[in-house]
């Protein structure tokens, strides 16, 4: 058991997997969010195509588009007549072979992601994905939060993400065990001023917080702010060195550790 005697805990690691009926269940969100989009995205535009945070998406990914116009192999998207005759199967699918291109980079551009994120929001209120946590997960956060933890999620994934995620799980919604989000706004994990923006943020000494995650970058930017730290060994995770193995206090299951309300 790890023992801890501070009172907020900062998650960076609850991987997770996506589970839709249409794909294999993986250990990964990515393996299932990017494919998806992929699949999905003609037919999201078609059913989509007349309103208004569709049409604002597709005016981004058209500014995207021109900016890109000088890269080879960039996909144009044609601006709208603005007379109403433009036929929307063609609009469409330009859209669709911009998207395709760019995700063949793996950019990471504004515009792409956003209808990115629109498309994932979609899909979880219809109920086509639901997040899964490992099954030690959620009983402990649970357990925390009674025993008077305050429970916080750092992600580079961005908090509306986080919290699509948190709200539509198989467990049900349980953002409401999460009491605040951060994202890469406030900083980057691998940056020790992240962490102390954070304590900030939540109001409270660096070294109250215990920082949960499985990269031993992020582990070590959070030690050098003075933040309490365990690395949490799940599979398919990134090696350790031995070095890091030996440095880092290691954890394979949330259950092991040991909170003081809750010992």
């Amino acid at each position: 058991m790890l023992r801890f005697e501070g009172h907020m805990v900062l998650v960076a690691s609850i991987r997770l997997r996506i589970v839709a009926p249409k794909w294999p269940q993986t250990p990964s969100k990515l393996d299932i969010l990017f494919p998806y989009v992929k699949e999905n995205v003609k037919e999201y535009l078609q059913t989509h195509w007349e309103e208004e945070e569709c049409q604002q998406d597709v005016s981004l990914l058209r500014k995207q588009a021109e900016e890109d116009s000088h890269l080879d192999g960039a996909v144009p998207i044609p601006a709208a007549s603005g007379s109403g005759a433009d036929d929307p199967r063609w609009m469409i699918q330009a859209v669709v072979d911009n998207v395709y291109w760019q995700m063949s980079l793996d950019r990471k551009t504004t515009a792409l992601k956003q209808l990115q994120g629109h498309m994932w929001r979609a899909a979880f209120k219809a109920g086509h994905m639901k997040a899964e946590f490992f099954e030690d997960v959620v009983p402990a956060v649970r357990k925390w939060r009674e025993a008077g933890m305050k429970v916080y999620v750092y992600s580079s994934g961005s908090v509306e993400a986080q919290k699509l995620l948190f709200g539509h799980s198989t467990e049900g919604d349980i953002l409401e065990l999460v009491d605040g989000h951060f994202d890469t706004k406030i900083g980057h994990k691998v940056e020790s001023e992240s962490y102390r923006k954070i304590a900030s943020s939540i109001g409270c000494s660096t070294n109250n917080i215990l920082f949960l995650t499985d990269v031993s970058r992020e582990a070590g930017a959070a030690e050098e702010a003075d933040v309490h730290v365990a690395v949490v060994v799940r599979p398919g995770n990134a090696g350790l060195t031995d070095d890091e193995k030996t440095h880092f206090s290691l954890i394979t299951s949330f259950s092991e550790l040991c909170l003081p309300s809750s010992a």
